[in-house]
């Protein structure tokens, strides 16, 4: 996780500074991730997730090989992730609630208020809210 965080405040800057909507987001009033509960934590990161890498990371149009290959880094990480919470799924642990869905569903219409490589490049500055989200998360449940 560490390594993913590391590798999104490399890109961030450019990234943020690309971003003309700086009264928007896109991860939403963040309320929306603090709301989730502990139980729908699998079915919210699955699913955005899956956010990030059939909707984000294709939408983004990058030209500096250097941001490319953070981002390309970090779509592979979230690759991986993703693969990690497919087995979990399998084993029918990550139910997803309809708050849950509905979250998400929030993030999707977000996302689609704004012209699609606006609304990438914002997901993209708000990777580090869903990567403390997901590390808050990961280390509640570490505790636990």
């Amino acid at each position: 996780m560490h390594l993913l965080e590391e590798s999104f405040q490399e890109i961030k800057r450019t990234v943020q500074t690309k971003d003309t909507f700086q009264n928007i987001t896109i991860l939403s009033p963040v309320e929306t991730l603090r709301s989730i509960k502990p139980v729908d934590v699998c079915c919210v990161t699955k699913n955005l997730l899956e956010f990030y890498m059939d909707r984000v990371f294709k939408d983004h149009q990058e030209l500096k090989p250097q941001i490319l290959r953070k981002i390309s880094g970090i779509a592979n990480t979230f690759l991986y992730m993703q693969k990690t919470l497919q087995q979990c799924q399998v084993q029918r642990r990550c139910h997803c609630s309809e708050e849950a869905t509905n979250a998400t569903r929030t993030v999707h219409d977000n996302y689609e208020q704004l012209e699609i490589p606006s609304a990438a490049i914002k997901s993209l500055g708000e990777l580090d809210v869903f990567l403390a989200w997901i590390d808050r998360n990961r280390q509640e449940t570490s505790a636990a």
